[in-house]
């Protein structure tokens, strides 16, 4: 049995076999998954019903897992911040969210990098972060 708090086998398989640069797509449950991200990616299904897993549980998890080096999220074309970017930061404390338009987000899901796309069940909108794998130094 696994003692880290991830445990999802095929999550764990495309963690550890991404690496460096590798790219990960957490969203929302409105999110275009087949047609707006990197048709080569594993793709898992967490959306089982409306709300359940949240993308801020799904981010715990890969947090714990990884570290991340750098993060962008999805902004509405209003320019106004979507309030779970406050939720992102909590969990992402050294980062500075990069943003990007809809259209130019959906661009950036679809590079070769991104090695994990996972659904969510998240319902509030905008709720999109591509992470990217940083590096595991020596000790």
């Amino acid at each position: 049995m696994l003692k880290s708090q991830l445990l999802h086998p095929e999550i764990l398989e495309a963690l550890g076999s991404s690496g460096h640069g590798g790219k990960i797509l957490i969203a929302d449950g409105n999110y275009p998954f087949s047609t707006r991200a990197n048709p080569a990616a594993r793709r898992v299904y967490l959306n089982f019903v409306p709300g359940k897993l949240t993308a801020t549980e799904v981010l715990e998890g890969i947090v714990s897992a990884v570290p991340i080096e750098s993060a962008d999220v999805m902004t509405p074309d209003s320019g106004a911040e979507p309030g779970i970017f406050a939720e992102f930061r909590q969990l992402l404390p050294d980062l500075e969210l990069q943003k990007h338009g809809r259209f130019p987000f959906y661009d950036l899901a679809k590079d070769s990098e991104v090695a994990l796309v996972i659904a969510t069940g998240e319902q509030r909108v905008y709720a999109n972060i591509l992470l990217t794998i940083g590096v595991v130094f020596p000790k």
